[in-house]
């Protein structure tokens, strides 16, 4: 089955609404006429309405990086699905290896994301991915395995053939390193073996893979014209125009 790949800018904690705006504008020409591809972009939540209102009637969908797991109440801090939905966001980035890292999230609290995330329409964009030392233990199909049968514990079929899953190696995120072409479709293959087996064939033949990890317009055709590679989920590459651009176009 065919797959439409998926390219997707994660900001992380850069920009400021000036920035931002002079970034999706110039995105919006670059993307003027483009199809055969999905593009989103995440800035940070503070961004948001500046960022969605710049982009209406354009081919980029917005997401937020994250989100909590319930609808209002006293959460300081915290931003719920209901917001992002009400400020027009498609996408949410659940997981990150950051979120994991520096704040704790465990592959439990991504599930009960991811369904909340469903619940209200948003298409969760669920993180998965090894350490250094992990893959250099040949630990990689245990960590990956294990990362996604909880993040992705009681979705029902229909979610998880919405769901984006984006493989992240923790040692390639904003580190200059990347997944050799070999490597990183073996673990994308392991990855939709894994929901084969954890959903059906259909799920797993519809889901959405993504790579991610320093991804730039130099590797971005090799890695994208992988079999289980469907995508991207951009760092650094994506506070850039021009190479934003040159990696969303080699998805096509």
């Amino acid at each position: 089955m065919s797959r439409t790949p998926v390219i997707v800018g994660n900001w992380k904690m850069h920009n400021t609404v000036g920035d931002a705006l002079q970034l999706v504008r110039a995105l919006k020409v670059k993307f003027l006429g483009v199809s055969g591809v999905e593009i989103g972009v995440c800035p940070t939540f503070v961004l948001l309405p500046a960022v969605i209102d710049a982009l209406k009637e354009s081919n980029i969908g917005v997401g937020g990086q994250n989100m909590y797991f319930e609808n209002k109440g006293a959460f300081t801090g915290e931003v719920s699905p209901v917001q992002l939905k009400d400020l027009g966001c498609k996408y949410v980035i659940l997981g990150h290896s950051e979120r994991r890292q520096f704040f704790g999230e465990t592959d439990e609290l991504v599930s009960k994301k991811a369904k909340v995330a469903h619940s209200h329409g948003l298409i969760p964009i669920v993180c998965v991915g090894e350490k250094l030392d992990q893959r250099e233990s040949g630990l990689t199909e245990e960590i990956v395995g294990k990362q996604v049968d909880g993040s992705l514990d009681g979705l029902t079929k229909e979610e998880m053939s919405k769901t984006i899953v984006a493989y992240e190696p923790v040692w390639a995120i904003g580190t200059g390193k990347v997944a050799t072409t070999e490597q990183a479709q073996a673990v994308h293959a392991f990855i939709r073996e894994l929901l084969r087996k954890k959903f059906d064939a259909a799920v797993a033949a519809e889901v959405r893979i993504q790579y991610g990890g320093s991804v730039k317009p130099d590797n971005a055709k090799g890695l994208l014209s992988q079999n289980d590679i469907d995508g991207a989920l951009v760092g650094g590459a994506s506070l850039k125009a021009d190479d934003f651009s040159a990696i969303v176009k080699a998805a096509i």
